[in-house]
């Protein structure tokens, strides 16, 4: 039953995570302006499946076991850091050149493409290990049901759904494409410096 569970608590504390700005929603928001709204939902489906694997994961205590085994974890910390970097020098290439490019950070070359890019932010994104693993463990008692475990995986995915394919559509309308358009450099400036910081403090920030 639910009443086992806080979903309530969940599903606020996903929300506040998933809606606050992040790598994820700035590469849905720069991909989406980029490239358009059909890249952008991609990539935003790509963020949502990590999530959900990472949600599942954390409902079924691979987080912990994860967390358990220091090593994998150092991989999978590391593996993130060195991606954000990667698109960090992206996005201040494309700002650094005067005309528009179509090899920067939040340009992708196929649907696909920018599937896989969202799925391999999340994946690689250790917060999103300690994230569940936390949600899950303050939120749901070590007895909860099958069935309670299912509704709030199935809770938190319709929820990631709606608000990462919402910055999809948001970035993608045509008032956000001219702003973008204008001020393209600017912005790729700002990804860069956002991912460059997000990789930075992944490295250097330690893991109790």
């Amino acid at each position: 039953m639910l009443t086992e569970v806080n979903l309530p608590f969940i599903l606020l504390a996903a929300l506040l995570a998933t809606a606050s700005p992040g790598p994820a929603t700035l590469a849905i928001a720069g991909t989406s302006m980029n490239s358009g709204r059909r890249y952008g939902l991609a990539l935003a489906s790509g963020v949502m499946s990590g999530s959900l694997m990472w949600s599942v994961s954390a409902a079924f205590g691979l987080g912990a076991i994860m967390l358990a085994n220091a090593w994998v974890f150092e991989v999978v910390r590391y593996m993130g850091a060195c991606y954000l970097l990667y698109l960090a020098f992206k996005s201040i290439r494309s700002a650094l050149k005067i005309s528009v490019v179509t090899t920067d950070a939040n340009v992708v070359l196929s649907l696909k493409a920018a599937y896989a890019k969202g799925l391999a932010l999340h994946l690689t994104n250790p917060k999103a290990i300690l994230f569940f693993g936390a949600l899950f463990s303050v939120g749901i008692p070590k007895d909860a049901s099958s069935s309670s475990l299912a509704t709030v995986i199935i809770a938190i995915a319709i929820q990631s759904f709606i608000v990462f394919h919402g910055y999809a559509f948001l970035f993608s309308s045509q008032r956000a494409i001219n702003v973008y358009t204008k001020l393209r450099r600017g912005f790729e400036a700002a990804f860069g410096l956002a991912f460059g910081a997000a990789g930075v403090k992944i490295l250097t920030t330690p893991v109790e």
